[in-house]
């Protein structure tokens, strides 16, 4: 069927927005397989580390004060301080009570026992469930760390696998801490030591190639600081080089780098303290031009990366812009991002995913971005129908599928 007029476009827009399947690229969930790994419910939602943030700027205590009170006790104070005593305004406070509202709670109560209660009375494998409804999630990405030893435990004696959750191969131990992460694998049977001898790469290639084939990992990823570099002089560039491009051109899985994280600019804050720089493109240049046949994904922390990544992703088909990663996870982000992206790269882009740490988070990701992307797809496609150009619903519709899942699995299998 044809699209003439804007009004038209306004139905079958929201119509295929509101029930495309999405994949979610990046993400940091579990399936039920990992236990405590796996967090959700409201305390968690109250105690993430972005609430934790905004919470310490108006309270009067000191940071390890918090760290010592229960879950519970933190949350209290999360919501008291930001609920209560002070408007919600901030995107975190608001994703919050989108998802008590989503999942049919009294938000005008404002009453957090029942809200403990209601999630105290669901099983997790029902929750799974109810979250990929009701953010109409059909298949998300975790991130996987077998550096992380109780995860680790779980990939090697009591995985069994949910085909909605899969696997990404999480490297950051390995590209950021070499000094320790050698003495891991040589502990773990790899044939390894602190030099970076042809022998130690080609054991450090094994050892990824080990992991990629155990998870059935989709991708390798690292969270990188701004000084990220390639090439330099350093053990992170020497097995980015000799190590993650060969296996991952050898698996035919694309490198996900995620540049411009500064860790821990304020310690006393643990997860809530990193903070964000402006990264280096040329290496993301260097790394599409000198390896052609490789696969990169990269998203960017700094606002101010935003136009020459995209600029890059014109000249390299190997190069798949996705997200708009952590701190730029706010509305008028995703819409300025959003609309550059469709300006320079037309649909070739994934303009979205949630970086969910807790499930609940899913819900409201996934709804606010929505409608900031149909936003955005309402305007350019009311600037085509001004110029006489007739659109048909069915290109509407592979277009929405593209940019919600399409694009990925095309660049993954490409």
């Amino acid at each position: 069927m044809a699209v003439r007029n804007v009004d038209e476009l306004k139905k079958v827009l929201n119509s295929y927005i509101s029930s495309v399947e999405i994949t979610d690229v990046h993400t940091h969930l579990f399936s039920s397989d990992f236990g405590n790994l796996l967090l959700w419910g409201i305390d968690e939602l109250l105690t993430y580390h972005y609430l934790v943030a905004e919470t310490m700027r108006w309270v009067d205590i000191p940071c390890s004060t918090f760290w010592k009170m229960s879950k519970k006790e933190q949350a209290d104070l999360v919501w008291d301080t930001l609920f209560i005593k002070n408007t919600p305004y901030s995107e975190s406070c608001r994703g919050v009570l989108t998802i008590l509202k989503k999942l049919g709670l009294d938000v005008e109560s404002r009453n957090l026992e029942n809200y403990r209660k209601y999630f105290s009375n669901m099983k997790v494998e029902d929750y799974i469930d109810k979250v990929l409804e009701l953010s109409n999630v059909k298949t998300l990405v975790m991130t996987n760390d077998p550096f992380d030893d109780e995860e680790r435990k779980v990939w090697l004696e009591s995985y069994k696998g949910d085909p909605r959750f899969r696997a990404a191969l999480r490297i950051d131990p390995l590209l950021n801490n070499w000094d320790n992460s050698w003495i891991k694998l040589k502990q773990w049977g790899y044939d390894v030591s602190g030099e970076l001898t042809e022998n130690t790469l080609k054991e450090t290639r094994r050892f990824l190639s080990d992991w990629l084939d155990r998870m059935d990992a989709l991708y390798m990823a690292a969270s990188l600081p701004p000084s990220f570099k390639v090439p330099e002089d350093s053990p992170r560039s020497k097995i980015v080089e000799e190590c993650i491009i060969p296996v991952s051109r050898e698996k035919n899985i694309p490198f996900a780098m995620m540049i411009g994280v500064k860790k821990l600019v304020n310690p006393d804050l643990r997860l809530a303290g990193d903070s964000v720089g402006k990264g280096d493109i040329n290496t993301v240049e260097y790394l599409c031009v000198k390896y052609p046949c490789n696969k990169f994904m990269v998203t960017m922390l700094s606002r101010e990366n935003q136009h020459e990544l995209c600029v890059a992703a014109r000249k390299f088909r190997n190069l798949l812009v996705f997200g708009c990663w952590w701190f730029l996870n706010n509305p008028v982000l995703i819409e300025e991002m959003t609309r550059m992206r469709l300006e320079l790269l037309g649909s070739s882009f994934i303009p979205q995913h949630s970086d969910c740490r807790v499930l609940d988070q899913m819900i409201y990701k996934w709804d606010h971005s929505k409608k900031i992307i149909e936003k955005v797809l309402l305007d350019k496609y009311s600037n085509i129908l001004e110029t006489g150009w007739v659109i048909d619903e069915s290109e509407i519709s592979r277009d929405i599928n593209k940019l919600f899942g399409e694009n990925f699995w095309r660049f993954l299998n490409a």
